[in-house]
């Protein structure tokens, strides 16, 4: 009994240290930020500004009359506060949606990212997955075609089909190729040959990648409406991710339709995201026209998700400038996913396995190699031609 009292007392006494106010004393600045203030904002973490972001002098007009003369009713510290954090009432000459928007307070968290973890880990991504298809070829080597070759070939896809797959994809290694020069000029490629010259460069790789980007998407709309009735997921397709699509192991053939489970991923993924991409680059090529966040945010905190997740809502209320940086920051994560599974794209598509470039370049494939890698495609499409033959000999001639 005395170890429950004993501990009770104990417990009552900590009590008032524990709600004790954690919130830095800034009684000797004014009121103003602390040294610890500008620390915890230096090294990334939440710091409640409600003590600058309120005092802006707006609630205490009457009481500042006549204190300050001709200079108005507040001082010059809460007049920068309140441009900073969008409050003061201002009015431009000028019009547009930033006209009004004297000062903006994000750039330099969005330059940090930027120039850091985008960067540092998107090339992490782009290194693990060379990374990871080197030890693939090193242990599985080419994927040949087992059975003896025909000699007799196969249509797999038209004139049409291969034109949309190789608009988007040759428009896509461009647009991935400038963008990520654009995206580490400032930081390596401007140390490296100066201003001047990478000057030029910026330039010329800018107007590439603002207009060939309507090839991209001319060829995703067309990739998706040719093809997305192919690619609707079936019970084939857990079959074949069973065997692992018969990359692991030799001999192993799962059967699949005109495209196999694998294939089924990588269109989608380059539908969302290329959709996705799409969307952050037409924001990027008209500024401020397409805001995109805000709603998105707003929708998602009705949905509970970030609560659920992070414990706190997204911002609902952004400015013109912080949706271009989100804009750009989500350009170039979708970026570097997008990039990386097309680099497994093109190995399997080309030197990863035997024929497969065949399909893009003439649109035709060895019997032996629908077989092996799409039979029940083979065996539909074995059957139209022989009904078509039948079809034709029924017919009398004229």
């Amino acid at each position: 009994m005395r170890a429950l009292l004993w501990m009770a007392l104990s417990f009552m006494l900590a009590l008032p240290a524990l709600a004790q106010d954690t919130t830095p004393d800034r009684s000797l600045t004014g009121g103003a930020q602390t040294l610890e203030d500008i620390m915890a904002r230096q090294r990334g973490e939440k710091l409640d500004d409600s003590f600058r972001r309120d005092a802006t002098g707006q609630g205490n007009v009457e009481a500042l009359i006549g204190q300050l003369g001709t200079r108005g009713v507040a001082s010059d510290s809460e007049v920068f506060r309140a441009l900073r954090y969008g409050s003061a009432n201002t009015t431009t000459q000028a019009s547009g949606p930033t006209s009004t928007l004297l000062i903006q307070d994000s750039g330099m968290t969005w330059l940090t990212f930027r120039e850091g973890p985008l960067i540092q880990y998107g090339f992490y991504l782009l290194g693990g997955m060379t990374a990871v298809i080197a030890l693939f070829w090193l242990v599985r080597g080419k994927i040949l075609i087992e059975g003896a070759k025909t000699g007799r070939n196969i249509i797999r896809f038209l004139a049409i089909e291969r034109f949309a797959h190789w608009l988007m994809g040759i428009s896509f290694i461009i647009l991935g190729i400038t963008g990520l020069v654009l995206l580490i000029g400032r930081k390596f490629i401007i140390p490296w040959m100066g201003h001047e010259a990478y000057a030029s460069i910026a330039l010329a790789g800018k107007w590439v990648h603002n207009n060939i980007a309507w090839a991209f998407m001319l060829g995703l709309l067309m990739v998706f409406v040719m093809w997305v009735h192919h690619n609707i997921p079936d019970r084939t397709d857990l079959k074949w991710l069973a065997k692992g699509g018969g990359l692991f192991a030799k001999g192993v053939h799962p059967p699949a339709k005109k495209f196999n489970a694998g294939q089924k991923i990588i269109f989608w993924s380059v539908i969302v995201l290329g959709v996705s991409i799409s969307a952050s680059g037409l924001a990027l090529l008209f500024p401020f026209e397409l805001p995109m966040f805000a709603k998105t945010f707003n929708v998602l905190n009705m949905l509970g998700l970030p609560q659920l997740i992070t414990g706190a809502p997204l911002p609902e209320v952004l400015s013109p400038y912080e949706e271009m940086q989100l804009s750009q920051i989500w350009h170039g994560v979708i970026a570097f996913v997008f990039i990386a599974i097309i680099i497994a794209h093109i190995y399997l598509g080309s030197v990863g396995m035997e024929g497969a470039i065949d399909t893009m370049a003439t649109g035709e494939v060895d019997e032996q190699w629908a077989k092996e890698h799409h039979s029940i495609w083979y065996e539909e499409e074995l059957a139209k031609a022989q009904a078509k033959t039948a079809a034709d000999q029924a017919t009398p001639a004229e």
